[in-house]
């Protein structure tokens, strides 16, 4: 049985539920299509299902080959939409009075922490090239949940303390870190934001660099060194699909450090994922429901 609804100022507030007829949530999966990217946007796609109950989410790849299992982002906002009419239609023909569907039919959320113009300019060409009204909603970053996911990872790898509020201390505690991220300058410059909070988070510098751009991990690794760091980490500021093969372990000799894992299924993701969607539709995230 449900426990009875909590009363008085202290309550809990009722979940939000996705509108009637809203628009889906297609995340947007830049890379090489693999069962490992596919499991990782499911669990992410999952995780926003649960901040949303009711939610209507798909996953559409970006270089995907309209086949069930890796799905082409043009192919499934073409899908979208036409389920969305067909729906209308069949009430129609049961008798009831339905009013043609307004707005979009999708919210297209990148599935990158980080703006990325080549990525985001493939996006909206599959809009362009699906039959659907869709949105882009904003990539996941900047944000604090991100530099908690780095922190996470940092952590897990050995290379930052758990909990800044304990006294006690991780051996191989990187006391400089490079936040690698790819994109170019502009992915770069947001990257930069992310590593203050970050930064804040652990009492050691953190610097971003480009993985995508020859030379510039080491550079900023080195500019590090100069400034006094001795122990150095690379903490990627990637989701994971969006960096090509061999890029990281490449970085990691380049820099001569240590790296930490990428974000992957960090929890928050599919949080950052739900608000995106809201933020685009113009509507708060606790009040998706009214």
């Amino acid at each position: 049985m449900p426990r009875p609804r909590q009363t008085g100022r202290h309550r809990r507030p009722e979940p939000a539920v996705a509108p009637e007829g809203a628009p889906a949530l297609v995340l947007a999966v830049p890379g090489a299509p693999s069962a490992a990217s596919r499991g990782l946007a499911e669990e992410i796609i999952s995780i926003g299902r649960s901040e949303l109950p009711g939610l209507d989410a798909r996953i559409g790849f970006l270089e995907g080959d309209d086949a069930t299992e890796f799905p082409s982002l043009s192919g499934v906002l073409t899908a979208v939409a036409t389920e969305r009419v067909a729906r209308a239609e069949f009430a129609r023909a049961a008798g009831h009075e339905v009013p043609a569907p307004t707005g979009p039919d999708a919210v297209v959320v990148p599935l990158l922490a980080g703006p990325d113009s080549d990525l985001l300019r493939r996006i909206r060409q599959a809009l362009m090239d699906s039959s659907a009204a869709a949105e882009l909603a904003d990539v996941l970053g900047p944000h604090p949940l991100l530099a908690e996911g780095l922190h996470v990872r940092l952590s897990e790898a050995g290379l930052a303390r758990a909990d800044r509020a304990r006294l006690f201390t991780v051996t191989t505690a990187a006391d400089g870190i490079v936040l690698a991220t790819t994109g170019g300058e502009e992915a770069v410059q947001a990257a930069g934001i992310t590593g203050m909070l970050l930064a804040a988070r652990l009492a050691v510098p953190v610097k971003a660099a480009a993985l995508d751009q020859e030379g510039s991990v080491a550079s900023v690794a080195e500019q590090l060194r100069r400034e006094g760091s001795t122990l150095l980490a690379l903490a990627p500021y990637l989701i994971g699909p969006e960096a090509a093969d061999g890029l990281l372990d490449t970085a990691c000799k380049e820099a001569d450090c240590a790296t930490a894992e990428v974000l992957g299924a960090y929890g928050a993701l599919g949080k950052l994922a739900v608000a995106q969607y809201a933020a685009a539709l113009g509507i708060a995230q606790d009040a998706a429901a009214h």
